[in-house]
Formats: C-alpha cells, sequence, structure tokens
C-alpha cells in the first residue's frame, strides 16, 4: 500500500440557485513514502482543489465530496476534524501557492512558526525560538534569530516562501504537498526553491506531491506525474516515458508552451488555443475537443476512457499523438 492513495476523488461546488461546478472528477493517483509525484495543469484544472479535499480544508457549506484519499490506511475523507488537526502539520503539511496570503501579516515570522513547534512538538519558549531559528537556516534564510522578530511584509517573495517551508517542514511531516511553491518567483529563486525541496526529501524521506503548471519544474524531480485537465486525469506516466512519448495533445500543448534553450533562434512559442473555460461536458466527449489541435468527430461521441500501456502509461484521448508526431 502506498503512503497515499487518491482514489475515485470528486469535488463538486453546488450553490443554491446555481449550476453546479464539479471541479474534480474521479481523480486517482498514488504516492509513496520518498516519491516526488506531480500534478500538473493549468489553472482552473483542478488541482489545487484536489489538495485542498485532501487536506480537509474545503468548506464544509456548499462542496459534496466523494472518493478515498486513504494516508496510511486512514480514509482523510471520513476522518472527524480533531484528528484531522493531529495530523495536519505534523504527519501531512502543506505549502501554499501564495505566501503573502498564506502568512499572517500582523504576527511576526518566529511567532508563526513556534506555532507549529508548539502545537505538534510540545516546544516552548527559548526552546521553541532556537529550533525556529534553525528552521529558518535549513531553509536558506540568512540571519535568522533577526528574521523572526520580522513580518512578511519585511521579507522578499522568496524568503517568504522558503518561512512556508520551514512550518511546512517543523515537524518532519511524512508527506508534503506544495502548491505551485515557485509562483511568482525569478528564476534564480525557482531553481533554489527546487533545490532545497529535493534535499528535504533526499534527507528526510518524505513524500512530496508536487502541485504546477509548468511541466519544466517537474522535468528534473518527480518520479511520475499526472496531468490534470476540467478535472480528471488526461495523462499519467512514469517522468522518461512522458517527456518521451507524450500522446495526449494537452500535454503537447503544455510542453510546446515552455521556451527551450536549445530552439533555433526566432522560433516562436507553441500556446494552447482558447481558454480553461472552453470545455466541453465529459459526458457529451473529450473535455478539451474545442481547443484540440487533433480534433476527431469520435472526440464528441461520448467520454473517452483512460488507456493504460505496458509501461504504465495512460491517457484519455481517441486520436493520441503518436512518437513520430510529438517530435515535430
Amino acid at each position: 500500500m502506498a503512503l497515499l492513495e487518491v482514489k475515485d476523488l470528486s469535488v463538486v461546488f453546488a450553490r443554491k440557485g446555481e449550476r453546479e461546478v464539479r471541479a474534480v472528477d474521479g481523480v486517482s493517483f498514488d504516492v509513496d513514502a520518498g516519491e516526488v509525484v506531480g500534478l500538473v495543469g493549468e489553472s482552473g484544472c483542478g488541482k489545487s482543489v484536489t489538495s485542498l479535499a485532501i487536506m480537509g480544508l474545503l468548506p464544509k457549506r456548499g462542496v459534496r465530496v466523494s472518493g478515498q484519499a486513504t494516508f496510511d490506511g486512514m480514509n482523510l475523507l471520513q476522518t472527524d476534524e480533531r484528528t484531522l488537526r493531529d495530523i495536519r502539520g505534523r504527519d501531512v503539511a502543506m505549502i501554499f501557492q501564495d505566501p503573502l496570503s498564506s502568512l499572517n501579516p500582523v504576527v511576526p515570522i518566529g511567532l508563526q512558526v513556534t506555532e507549529v513547534l508548539t502545537r505538534h512538538r510540545g516546544m516552548k519558549g527559548e526552546a521553541a525560538k532556537k529550533e525556529a531559528a534553525h528552521l529558518l537556516e535549513r531553509v536558506g534564510i540568512p540571519d535568522p534569530t533577526r528574521r523572526l522578530k520580522e513580518y512578511p511584509h519585511q521579507l522578499s517573495g522568496g524568503m517568504r516562501q522558503r518561512a512556508l517551508i520551514a512550518m511546512a517542514v517543523a515537524c518532519a511531516p511524512r508527506l508534503l504537498i506544495a502548491d505551485e511553491p515557485t509562483t511568482a518567483l525569478d528564476v534564480t529563486i525557482q531553481a533554489q526553491i527546487l533545490e532545497l525541496l529535493k534535499d528535504l526529501v533526499r534527507d528526510s524521506g518524505t513524500a512530496l506531491l508536487m502541485i504546477t503548471h509548468d511541466l519544466g519544474v517537474v522535468a528534473g524531480m518527480c518520479k511520475s506525474i499526472n496531468v490534470l485537465y476540467a478535472g480528471r486525469r488526461v495523462e499519467s506516466a512514469p517522468r522518461r516515458v512522458l517527456f518521451a512519448q507524450r500522446h495526449h495533445p494537452y500535454t503537447v500543448g503544455l510542453l510546446g508552451s515552455i521556451p527551450r534553450l536549445d530552439a533555433p533562434k526566432g522560433e516562436k512559442l507553441r500556446p494552447i488555443t482558447g481558454s480553461v473555460r472552453d470545455v466541453l461536458p465529459w459526458a457529451e466527449g473529450c473535455a478539451f475537443a474545442p481547443r484540440c489541435f487533433n480534433r476527431v468527430d469520435r472526440c464528441v461521441d461520448g467520454p473517452p476512457e483512460l488507456v493504460w500501456t505496458a509501461a504504465q502509461h495512460g491517457y484519455r484521448c481517441v486520436n493520441p499523438v503518436m512518437e513520430a508526431e510529438t517530435a515535430k
């Protein structure tokens, strides 16, 4: 059994008098201890909602969550709130997308870090402050003792992200969920944050679920990658297999949108046409069909099934892109 097993996870937002929105639609994946798994897709594809459902952080009203999210034999979706509060931060931690809005603006960084240590490790006073300084130093924040007294607005974007990571790893969690941890950071800081996460996984054996819209971010660190679109998994494979033989047009489009250093001078990027709002209901056909360059009539004949190959490569497409076409 994997450390985290997500099976048929669905999340529906339902408000009175409005049309229901199925943000996550039957998503399944596993994360083993010490493994890095990627969850990739554009904004609005259901990545963050998936992570919030696993953590039990979605609102109780107007939301229906079904399926399973089994962590170490315990279904987190059916666990009471008191038990979840004990698990969150201690066994399962999350690095949120926007550090400026995730950190309390009127509370010093030191107090926010020591709060985790007090709640889950029973540390108080000088012992907690010393450990908090050590955590900030561990994630690469200079002069950590001084930084403990500062407020979030006094730190740069990279430092705020590092402070969030320090809070997340304070209790050496067995599972770490990183939701777009490099958003709005420049390339140099982005590389440093990714290297820091890789070191944490290697040194502590923590399982890492990496959520991002950028396939380039997961290329160097994920063992396996799941591509989401309109709430469903449209392609899933080990990293090397996916980059060598991607089959779903959406995955091809995501890769084509990334600038390449080895591209000929003057070559233009190939963005995906339309927006994530241009979708077809899965019950009628492939949700990506309105934006797909490889569309055929069969794409709107009903919901495509997830087909698996011998290389643990799954794709949800009736007219997949073949390897020779991908290389063009």
